[in-house]
């Protein structure tokens, strides 16, 4: 667990009805397409060796922001991902998401990842700043995407 003044970064190990909650509020906030996770989603998550769900709390001990870490690895080595980056609206400009995506860096070099990536739409302005600030750099590639036909 790392701490920055009244902020506390730590990871979910546990799924209750606040964290449930949080998530409900906070994906909203990211993604007006994609539903909130229930209660059996984020317990696979935070059951998964693969993925990390890091919190942010205020002083109060509110969940004021969250995001995923995906360490994995691949023929050419330890890899990870930041993904679901969202900090709360009445929250933002205090550093809480810098400070976990600090916390997520940390903890993939930990895990002997050789690189973290991570994506942001161009229109998330100030999160695009802040993953430069942090040492970030943009990347000239394609990205695809197949989306799932799961329909019966």
């Amino acid at each position: 667990m790392a701490g920055t003044g009244d902020l506390t970064i730590e990871e979910a190990t546990r799924v209750d009805d606040e964290l449930v909650e949080s998530l409900a509020a906070l994906v909203p906030q990211l993604s007006r397409s994609a539903p909130a996770p229930g209660a059996a989603e984020l317990a696979a998550i935070v059951a998964s060796p693969a993925t990390t769900l890091l919190v942010a709390r205020d002083g109060t001990g509110r969940v004021v922001g969250a995001l995923t870490l995906a360490v994995f690895r691949i023929p050419t080595g330890v890899r990870a991902w930041i993904e679901d980056v969202v900090v709360d609206e009445a929250a933002r400009r205090g550093g809480i998401g810098a400070a976990l995506v600090k916390e997520a860096l940390a903890r993939a070099e930990a895990a002997g990842a050789r690189t973290v990536d991570l994506t942001s739409r161009p229109d998330r302005e100030a999160a695009n700043r802040l993953y430069v600030r942090l040492g970030f750099t943009k990347r000239s590639t394609n990205v695809y995407r197949h989306t799932a036909d799961l329909r019966d």
